[in-house]
Parts: C-alpha cells; sequence; structure tokens
C-alpha cells in the first residue's frame, strides 16, 4: 500500500474501528482505566470525527490530504509534509485532535489500527 494511501487514508479507516474493536481484549489495564472495547471505540470514534471535522473546516488541508490518494509515495508524503510544515498550526491541531487514539492504545495496551495505518498514524504524529 502507497504511504500516501496510509496517510491520507488514515481517519475514513479509523471509522470502521468500532466494529473491529468488539473483537479486541485489552492484554492488561490498570484498575481506574476504563478500556472496555466501547470506551476504546468511543474514543476512536470521537477522534476521527473531530478530524473530519477539522478537515472540512480547513478546505486547503482537506484538499491537499485529498490530493495525495492519487499520488505516488513520495511525492504525497513530501506534499503533506510541505504543507503542514507552513500551516504548523493546523498540524498541532490535528496532531492534538487524534493524540487520544495513540494514549488509549497504549494506555490500554491494545492495537485498534491496521499495521498500515498504525504506520501511518507514527508518522504524522512523529511530524
Amino acid at each position: 500500500m502507497k504511504l500516501s494511501t496510509r496517510i491520507t487514508g488514515l481517519i475514513p479507516a479509523l471509522a470502521a474501528v468500532p466494529v473491529c474493536l468488539s473483537l479486541i481484549t485489552p492484554a492488561t489495564a490498570a484498575a481506574e482505566t476504563d478500556c472496555s472495547p466501547d470506551s476504546v471505540a468511543n474514543t476512536v470514534s470521537s477522534a476521527t470525527g473531530a478530524a473530519s471535522n477539522y478537515l472540512t473546516a480547513h478546505p486547503d488541508a482537506n484538499q491537499v490530504v485529498v490530493a495525495s490518494y492519487s499520488q505516488p509515495r513520495p511525492v504525497a508524503s513530501a506534499n503533506l509534509r510541505a504543507y503542514f510544515t507552513a500551516h504548523p498550526q493546523q498540524y498541532q491541531d490535528l496532531r492534538g485532535i487524534l493524540a487520544p487514539i495513540g494514549d488509549t492504545q497504549q494506555r490500554c495496551n491494545v492495537t485498534v489500527l491496521s499495521p498500515e495505518m498504525a504506520s501511518a498514524y507514527a508518522e504524522f504524529m512523529a511530524g
């Protein structure tokens, strides 16, 4: 799978995560932490919904993301990086919106992303 597809497909692909979460049981979780499948699914749903709304409200960012679907991997990566480097507040905003997904995965010791989506998520979050 091309990196551009992985990166730009992250938000739509995460929408399917709640369905898959009913099959996932956290390996370990602190007693005070709600790591139930419903709680994890809610976190993912909230984050992806907020990210989708954010991109809708920022058409230039949305355009770069959508355009990357049809671009070769190196071009898409470079264009996404260039856009978010030139718009650091938008990058920080989206990073903050998506952070709860990674926080939940780490806190609950669960994997809610496919390997491809996990790679795209990690790359985006790393900057």
